[in-house]
């Protein structure tokens, strides 16, 4: 990619979108293009067209995505995997039909099978049953990857699939009941830490940022905790001569705290996959993807065509983005509630479902590419407060 070239970052102002920006910024990229979904509807087959033909991007990032944690995917299922299967099939589609020269798309290691070997090699995909709570979201994520690399092998387009593992960062998603576990976590327990010391001022000051199901900071008390005692943030009544300080305030957690996680600072994700576009081509991961024992056939084919004239099989190109470390659940929220200096209860609520027990990414494909990452989750989790609070 030239400093000039023009780049469209579809999904441009959430998590990953807004971090893949700011990496291509500090890179030197001048010409960045995003639309908001008042801007550009991307469900729309229509719309999309209309703007690829007008806009004439080189380079596409496909970060746009109908994304949430365990309650919204199992709550929400035929959005998550109809909305998200049209976002990716118009850009991509579009992508080539206007000849952009290289895209990179975006999505989950939830693709990976809920008893998948541990850590997850790119392989394992398709290998069996997904985790039911988020199936129609992975779905519509191994669908891209198959899309990608259909276009790849019958159009001889240059479209590569990332799946970063879990991610946090600035302009994450603090909503109660659609985000992922780490910002959820540390909103809650923010929450709980100014409800223990009765500061009122921060609890209305928090809603009046991000409403709960319509109730902001202008409620009144009684709403406000009936409302943020029914996302688990509870604080017990109060009576004549309790202490300001009130260490009994319980955080309420789904699952039993054991299943392991592994998180990836968003700016290092974007980071990662600007390294990608700027030194990865298709060509370079079907040679990272064929069985080494295929006689020598990675070295001695240069070009997809002489692949597919030997008949060779070539899938499961994507790329994990990860650190190769995990965190317990337990232990994420300990580091939270350290961090943000909360002293009541953490209850971990066992009649919830915990998801899949183990989703650490085997990282190595990634490595052999030239990619390491350097934030680590305590570091991270420093970083993320801090962010939240400002």
């Amino acid at each position: 990619m030239q400093r000039n070239s023009k780049i469209y970052v579809a999904g441009h102002t959430g998590l990953v979108g807004s971090a893949l920006v700011k990496a291509l910024k500090n890179k030197g990229y001048t010409n960045i293009i995003g639309k908001t979904i008042e801007e550009l509807d991307l469900r729309n087959t229509q719309s999309v067209k209309t703007f690829f033909e007008g806009a004439k991007p080189e380079y596409v990032i496909l970060a746009a995505a109908k994304v949430g944690g365990i309650i919204a995917n199992n709550t929400y299922r035929a959005e998550f995997i109809f909305d998200n299967l049209m976002i990716q099939n118009n850009i991509i589609d579009q992508a080539y039909r206007n000849g952009v020269k290289k895209l990179l798309f975006l999505g989950s290691t939830c693709i990976y099978p809920r008893e998948s070997p541990q850590p997850m090699q790119e392989d394992a995909l398709l290998t069996s049953p997904l985790e039911y709570s988020n199936e129609p979201y992975a779905i519509a994520k191994i669908a891209g990857i198959k899309v990608c690399e259909s276009y790849n092998l019958q159009y001889g387009t240059n479209f590569i699939s990332v799946m970063p593992t879990n991610l946090y960062g600035p302009n994450d998603n603090f909503d109660l009941e659609k985000s992922h576990v780490l910002p959820a976590l540390i909103r809650k327990v923010h929450l709980g830490k100014c409800l223990e010391q009765n500061n009122w001022e921060a609890v209305r000051d928090d809603l009046n940022k991000r409403p709960v199901e319509g109730v902001d900071g202008k409620a009144e008390e009684a709403d406000i905790l009936e409302k943020l005692k029914a996302y688990g943030i509870t604080k017990p009544p109060q009576h004549p001569n309790t202490p300001a300080h009130n260490d009994t305030v319980r955080v309420e957690i789904w699952g039993s705290g054991k299943p392991m996680r592994e998180f990836l600072w968003s700016e290092e994700m974007a980071a990662a996959c600007v390294y990608v576009m700027e030194n990865v081509d298709f060509i370079d991961l079907v040679k990272l993807s064929i069985v080494p024992s295929a006689s020598g056939l990675a070295e001695n084919c240069t070009t997809i065509e002489e692949f597919k004239a030997r008949k060779t099989e070539i899938r499961n190109t994507h790329i994990n983005i990860g650190t190769g470390k995990e965190i317990s659940i337990k232990q994420l929220a300990e580091l939270v509630k350290k961090q943000v200096g909360f002293k009541g209860e953490l209850y971990f609520n066992t009649e919830k479902p915990d998801g899949t027990m183990r989703k650490l990414t085997d990282v190595g494909k990634l490595h052999n590419l030239g990619w390491h990452h350097k934030i680590d989750i305590e570091e991270g989790v420093e970083k993320m407060y801090k962010w939240y609070v400002s």
